[in-house]
């Protein structure tokens, strides 16, 4: 679909009235402001071109939700105090801005080469981004937000499901609770997961909702590991990285895996 095309589809879905739209043809980005607050979401449509070419109905719902929870945000107020339960952190691209165009600046820590950790207060069916001024305001310094969050994620379950590939194994970690990559920063689960493999261990975060685990015993476990990981990443509704991680001696590190050629057929 061409952006002209998914921006009208976009745009008959929306109901509220309190919303309107304006289109970028240079940047092929949809921006929905909410005229009460003079705030908004942009959207990146050639980025979705895929999704909608796979499958418009199920893009669109996703599309309309992403929107919908970025503008309730609009109407709800961070408190810190309180809410320390609810404090988690969220796993970002190096690419994820920042800072927003009203001049908030959201706290984060550095994490791989590939990834950034930002810090939100979960609502439930979403979550807030954490600030600078919300964290003076409420007193609090980055280094206890991330204990916070870390102590928090660390309570969350980890159930997985397991595959296995020309003799290596894969495990999947999908609840769907927005905190799925997120539990890439549960150290005890790493030390677990590598005392139990065989072979190298790999982590991969390709988007929010997904945590893939890979026991790697052969060449052909690492192409098939660069295929999924990719697959995952270009479908994720909130993408982070193609690159899977080795875990190695407590660190992260990224790696490039580049597919074997198929052998050539005999003639």
């Amino acid at each position: 679909m061409k952006p002209l095309q998914m921006k009208r589809a976009i745009e008959e879905r929306i109901t509220n009235k309190n919303w309107v739209t304006s289109y970028d043809r240079e940047s092929e980005s949809l921006r929905v402001i909410d005229k009460r607050y003079n705030k908004g979401v942009t959207i990146n449509l050639s980025s979705l071109k895929n999704k909608f070419e796979s499958n418009k109905e199920k893009a669109l719902e996703e599309v309309i939700h992403y929107v919908s929870e970025g503008l309730s945000l609009l109407e709800r107020s961070v408190v810190l105090k309180g809410n320390e339960k609810n404090i988690f952190p969220v796993i970002r691209s190096t690419s994820f801005p920042t800072e927003v165009e009203d001049g908030r600046e959201f706290i984060y820590s550095d994490h791989t080469a590939e990834t950034r950790v930002f810090y939100v207060i979960d609502h439930g069916a979403s979550y807030s981004l954490i600030d600078k001024d919300t964290l003076e305001k409420d007193g609090k310094t980055l280094r206890e937000i991330e204990e916070m969050a870390l102590f928090n994620v660390r309570s969350l379950p980890y159930p997985m499901k397991e595959d296995e590939v020309a003799g290596n194994k894969f495990y999947f970690l999908h609840t769907d609770d927005g905190y799925d990559a997120s539990r890439i920063m549960n150290e005890p689960l790493l030390k677990e997961m590598e005392r139990k493999v065989e072979g190298d261990l790999a982590v991969a975060v390709p988007h929010q909702d997904v945590l893939i685990f890979a026991d790697l015993r052969n060449e052909t476990g690492y192409d098939v590991l660069a295929q999924m990981v990719f697959q995952f990443f270009s479908e994720g509704r909130v993408p982070i990285t193609a690159l899977p991680f080795l875990y190695e001696n407590g660190e992260l590190e990224p790696i490039f895996i580049l597919a074997r050629r198929k052998p050539k057929e005999k003639k």
